[in-house]
């Protein structure tokens, strides 16, 4: 509490001191004048000395009481005259209960080096200090939870040793459930219901970024303990998301949103990196975004932006990232100065890894393509020949290799590679002697000899990275292709690769015979079947793994648990709160704990789609730092004046100062009928 006051009309006192206290001055240097004059009494020449009338100017200022005192009744008057006022905290009633902010936005570093929470700590414990004798109370710390950490007591070193233990979280701040915790804990004293009781104190420790205040209701006086200054700044990423491109689903588009909640706008500096590597984004994208204060008014926008060579806000970034393999993206930015929470400088997004994919190949003997396909990075690919394929009609791959082999059971969902072949279905149709027109099956295909390459597609996720200058085939099939197909490779004759996206199923069609090209002995040819790999398997799961918000809860699946290890005893939740080893038990769901902080988690051994976790604030309540001015509470039931209501009193000094005001008149009247002087 601070008792200094503030004037709320300095101006006005400091212009009307300007004019009375020289007035009062130049009638002390006014100097009297007198006549010489003949008295034949003594008594006439006591009537001659007095000082009646001053008839001349400017005598040397003497020491004079009456100016003294005259000088300090105008000084307690202008004092008066700019009303001066304090604010001051009111000793807590019989019975209180505190509630004390523990949110993210708490954690915001804007009072003299110390946290809001810290703050908010240390004025409860001074309430405590002043609770009166017989008082009780109790204390409950709130998120969007509420916890009591004590219940009522008259002892107030329980109740500090209460307040000290609460700590601090990431998670957003809703304070209905602490209101009604503390109306159950206020009804459940009986002597808290009888008649012509005090309502309960009800003292609420918060900066008021809290969702949904005006639902919250409470019985009691409610003194709302404001925290935090609203001079503070912050600068916070508002919204992550990420998702992959569904024409090239090697590509992730990453979007943000960040916010300025100071008071000036700002030029602020992001970074991009994936798995800890900064990724230099200067060159594909502006990197830097130009941010409003959030608290600005419509019309303040308008008179920034009516000013010749302002800037505008974009307040947005999005990239445009390739991507095949799982991997962790972090977006933050660098304007940390004056920055005062840094939980929400940053979020993470968790790109899932490639599904582990099943393949078949399908060929009556390929030496070549065996070999390619035996070198890739997959568990256990089979080999069959088409007479078992038909015979089988296997639906369990995920990509399925036609060697010169068109089949007649092919599964309605799948990635699919044809070489030498065309499938049946598609959009890309073998080119015939009968004509673009005629019906599919009609005529006899046309061959084309001696193909070299023209050109192919560098940037696409397939041939990216590929030297195809020099393929040669002897043979290849001619292809139509219609416009809303992707030609990746064209010979000098025709296309020779082909990708046929259809709403079910992919099919990647090259348009001639490994073996009657020179391809196989080259390194591209393994390349392109690992990158073909790559792009079918990333199109198997076009979303990302969403982030969690602080306090969470994450449910396992059984089944998830014995994906990582059937016989799993115990499992290793590694975050930025260190690393918590849980029991795995043998029935029921398996639930991670609460996680309180922002940041990275990781699963050991890696349950599958729980290998990583990313937690991100991502509120605009939480990162708005500054200090709401209103009650939290829609209904107070027997709340006190709007001074209580801020959660100070307010002193008026004026009076008291016109009170002394008039004893200085007194004792300066009592000084000049005594003639009293220094």
């Amino acid at each position: 509490m601070s008792w200094f006051p503030t004037f709320t009309s300095w101006q006005a006192g400091l212009i009307a001191g300007a004019l009375v206290i020289p007035a009062l001055l130049v009638l002390y240097f006014l100097k009297l004048r007198r006549k010489e004059v003949a008295v034949g009494s003594t008594l006439l020449w006591r009537k001659a000395i007095q000082d009646l009338q001053v008839n001349a100017p400017f005598q040397k200022l003497r020491r004079n009481l009456l100016l003294l005192l005259q000088l300090i009744l105008l000084l307690l008057l202008l004092l008066a005259y700019m009303r001066p006022v304090s604010n001051y905290t009111p000793p807590p009633g019989k019975t209180t209960v505190i509630l004390i902010d523990c949110s993210a936005s708490m954690a915001a570093l804007d009072q003299e080096g110390k946290t809001r929470l810290e703050e908010a700590k240390r004025q409860a414990k001074e309430l405590v200090d002043s609770m009166p004798s017989g008082g009780t109370a109790m204390v409950i710390a709130f998120h969007d939870k509420a916890d009591p950490v004590q219940p009522f007591t008259a002892d107030p070193l329980l109740l500090k040793q209460a307040i000290d233990r609460i700590k601090q979280t990431d998670r957003p701040s809703d304070i209905k459930l602490a209101y009604q915790l503390a109306d159950a804990q206020v009804n459940f004293n009986p002597e808290q219901l009888r008649a012509n009781v005090e309502p309960p104190d009800i003292r609420v420790y918060t900066d008021g970024r809290l969702l949904n205040p005006d639902d919250a209701a409470v019985k009691g006086n409610v003194t709302y303990q404001k925290i935090g200054s609203g001079q503070s700044g912050n600068i916070a990423v508002v919204a992550l998301s990420a998702k992959r491109n569904f024409e090239r689903p090697t590509q992730v588009q990453v979007f943000a949103r960040l916010a300025n909640y100071g008071t000036e706008p700002l030029a602020v500096p992001v970074q991009l990196s994936i798995d800890g590597e900064k990724i230099d984004i200067s060159t594909a994208r502006a990197d830097e975004v130009f941010l409003y204060p959030e608290r600005w008014t419509e019309k303040q926008r308008q008179d920034w932006e009516a000013k010749p060579g302002s800037r505008r806000a974009d307040d947005s970034v999005d990239f445009k990232l390739d991507l095949t393999r799982a991997a962790v993206i972090r977006l933050e930015h660098l304007k940390t100065k004056d920055d005062v929470l840094a939980a929400d400088n940053s979020a993470n997004v968790v790109v899932p890894p490639p599904k582990e994919l099943s393949l078949l190949l399908v060929t009556d003997g390929n030496y070549f393509l065996q070999r390619a396909v035996q070198s890739l990075a997959i568990k256990s690919p089979d080999v069959t020949q088409p007479a078992d394929y038909e015979a089988k009609k296997p639906t369990n791959y995920d990509v399925i290799i036609f060697d010169n082999y068109k089949p007649k059971f092919l599964p309605e969902i799948g990635n699919y590679i044809w070489f030498g072949v065309v499938p049946d279905g598609t959009k890309t149709r073998l080119a015939t002697d009968e004509g673009p027109t005629a019906p599919p099956g009609s005529g006899n295909a046309i061959v084309l000899d001696d193909v070299g390459v023209l050109d192919w597609k560098r940037d696409h996720p397939i041939l990216e990275n590929l030297g195809l200058g020099r393929l040669y085939t002897a043979k290849a099939l001619k292809l139509n292709v219609p416009l809303d197909r992707e030609v990746l490779l064209d010979g000098l004759k025709g296309p020779l690769i082909v990708l046929d996206r259809a709403p079910k199923a992919t099919h990647l069609i090259v348009a001639f015979d490994v073996m009657q090209s020179n391809w196989p002995l080259k390194p591209s040819f393994p390349m392109f079947l690992h990158q073909a790999m790559q792009y079918l398997a990333v199109g198997q799961t076009m979303d990302v793994r969403q982030s969690l918000r602080p306090g969470e809860v994450v449910r396992i699946p059984r089944s998830k648990l014995q994906q990582a290890d059937i016989n799993l005893k115990s499992v290793t939740l590694t975050g930025p709160d260190g690393k918590k080893e849980l029991p795995v038990t043998d029935a029921g769901e398996f639930v991670l704990p609460v996680m309180e902080k922002v940041g990275l988690y990781s699963t050991e051994p890696a349950i599958p789609g729980y290998e990583k976790l990313a937690v991100n604030i991502l509120d605009p309540v939480e990162s708005n730092v500054l200090p709401s001015d209103k009650i939290p509470a829609a209904v107070p039931t027997d709340t006190t004046d709007q001074g209580n209501a801020a959660g100070k009193r307010r002193l008026e000094w004026w009076w008291w100062l016109a009170l002394v005001a008039l004893g200085v008149l007194m004792i300066e009247w009592w000084v000049y009928t005594r003639r009293v002087h220094m």
